[in-house]
């Protein structure tokens, strides 16, 4: 990727009463499905781990090796792969579901247990581990060690991301997320890049992810949670995925275009804020929508809100 001129950062302010208590530093890149930077904000290259905005990605194990037809897995089942959940009572038995029709123990899952909860099944990454040993055992791949780097599924996980930037799948720097799966220091230019070809929907791998994340948002993410409001006020418009430490990805679906979002100091408030002002900004929610999402997630009490100082410049 070319060298490019750094544009002026966002910044989201906390106002107490109006007055100004706190400040966050905010990078965001708009590019196109053939890796052209539209717009930005801070650096386009400015680079993190991707963390849960990778989850859409990662489902393309499950898409792309028969496991959903093996298992006879649906949509439902293919939403709750891409989550990061909050442990509802539904999200559980969905994520069980695709353990019990791909004949898995429980027992399998490798993630953590959540504090104060009683078993794996309730961690919000569980739906994405679930589809990962559904891979496993469909392909007669170890169950034990799909959290390795080198195992096959996650082999065909950053094969899949690899060709879809473009660029071998040695060059990535992999770490683990909180869960034990790898994750993937990326660009931000690279991760709107790949929610730019999320929105494309010419490969039906991915459309089908996509229509799974829009026709049950509330698998991604749960009632009250930024990914499924935005989703249920944008239906068929927008796919939104979080990712931990601020970061937050975008895709404005049949145009080809991809958001990609990063808080320096990782504050989830600011990556929301962030979020609905550079989606008026952009024209890609409804004034409508817009006031409702920025009601909920900027207005924070009585006696304090968010504001965003900043637009995204024209490359």
């Amino acid at each position: 990727m070319a060298k490019r001129t750094q544009a002026a950062a966002l910044e989201v302010r906390l106002l107490r009463e109006g007055i100004i208590e706190s400040r966050h530093t905010v990078q965001a890149v708009v590019s196109d499905e053939r890796g052209r930077v539209l717009s930005v904000a801070g650096n386009a290259e400015t680079a993190t781990f991707v963390r849960s905005a990778l989850k859409p990605f990662q489902a393309l194990c499950v898409t792309t090796t028969g496991t959903l037809e093996r298992y006879d897995l649906s949509d439902k089942d293919l939403a709750i792969i891409t989550s990061s959940h909050k442990g509802s009572i539904e999200q559980v038995r969905q994520v069980f579901n695709i353990l019990w029709r791909a004949d898995i123990d429980p027992t399998a899952l490798q993630c953590p247990v959540p504090e104060g909860k009683k078993n794996r099944l309730e961690y919000n990454c569980s739906g994405k581990h679930a589809g990962m040993l559904a891979v496993c055992q469909q392909r007669h791949f170890p169950l034990h060690s799909y959290l390795d780097r080198k195992h096959p599924v996650q082999q065909i996980i950053i094969g899949k991301v690899a060709e879809l930037l473009r660029m071998p799948a040695d060059e990535f720097i992999s770490v683990h997320d909180d869960c034990g799966v790898p994750t993937y220091l990326l660009q931000l230019a690279q991760m709107a890049h790949l929610y730019a070809k999320l929105a494309e929907r010419s490969n039906l791998d991915m459309e089908r992810i996509v229509r799974a994340m829009t026709h049950h948002p509330v698998m991604v993410a749960g009632d009250g949670e930024f990914d499924t409001e935005l989703m249920r006020h944008c239906p068929g418009e927008l796919v939104s995925k979080a990712g931990a430490e601020g970061v937050q990805c975008i895709s404005r679906l049949g145009e080809g275009m991809g958001l990609a979002i990063k808080v320096i100091d990782g504050a989830k408030r600011a990556r929301n804020a962030a979020a609905i002002h550079l989606l008026q900004q952009m024209g890609w929610i409804s004034p409508t929508s817009a006031q409702a999402m920025a009601e909920k997630f900027m207005n924070l009490g009585q006696y304090k809100r968010l504001e965003v100082i900043g637009e995204l410049s024209i490359l």
